[in-house]
């Protein structure tokens, strides 16, 4: 039970989805409609996938753990300076296609979260570790059914502080996940 509680604790920290309602709210507010079971779907799906064969699949492809991170990096880093600058970068012009892209991955089962999943395995049962994928799962599908709820509560002027908070943070993970991984690569 304490692994189990470990390692959902782990992934809830890394997915980070309560300081990702910001930038899922403004996400909608862009694209009109965010499909919660899609996202929450695939976001599953793919953390599952990477738990069995992360490494073998992106050895496949020829890309290392470290290449992979920093390209999340990236697409978070974007999306945190429009948070934070209230510019606008990314343009969808299939808004069915922001549950994937980028709700779905990077942001809940971004580089961040797959690297921790693959760290995970070389410490835990794989058992727990899906259990820990679909409690988080769950709590990622709550809190994306209810963004319109949380978006009244905070009001707009709420949402522009939490937007500008989060938008901070989520700059301070992709800039760390982006040093830590970088060096690795030379």
């Amino acid at each position: 039970m304490d692994e189990f509680l470990t390692v959902t604790m782990v992934l809830f920290a890394v997915i980070d989805i309560l300081g990702s309602i910001p930038l899922i709210i403004s996400l909608r507010q862009k694209v009109g409609h965010v499909q919660s079971e899609k996202a929450t779907l695939v976001a599953t799906v793919i953390m599952i996938v990477f738990l069995f064969t992360g490494e073998k699949f992106l050895g496949l492809l020829g890309v290392d753990v470290n290449s992979f991170a920093v390209a999340g990096s990236l697409v978070l880093f974007f999306l945190a300076i429009e948070m934070i600058l209230g510019i606008r970068i990314y343009k969808e012009e299939n808004p069915d296609t922001a549950s994937i892209i980028p709700i779905a991955f990077p942001l809940i089962a971004g580089a961040g979260t797959l690297t921790t999943i693959i760290s995970l395995r070389a410490e835990y049962d794989y058992k727990i570790i899906l259990a820990g994928i679909i409690v988080n799962s769950i709590i990622v599908y709550i809190v994306l059914k209810n963004t319109e709820r949380l978006e009244r509560l905070f009001g707009n002027s709420g949402l522009g502080i939490l937007r500008k908070t989060f938008g901070i943070v989520l700059l301070a993970i992709s800039i760390k996940l982006f040093t830590q991984n970088i060096k690795l690569l030379f």
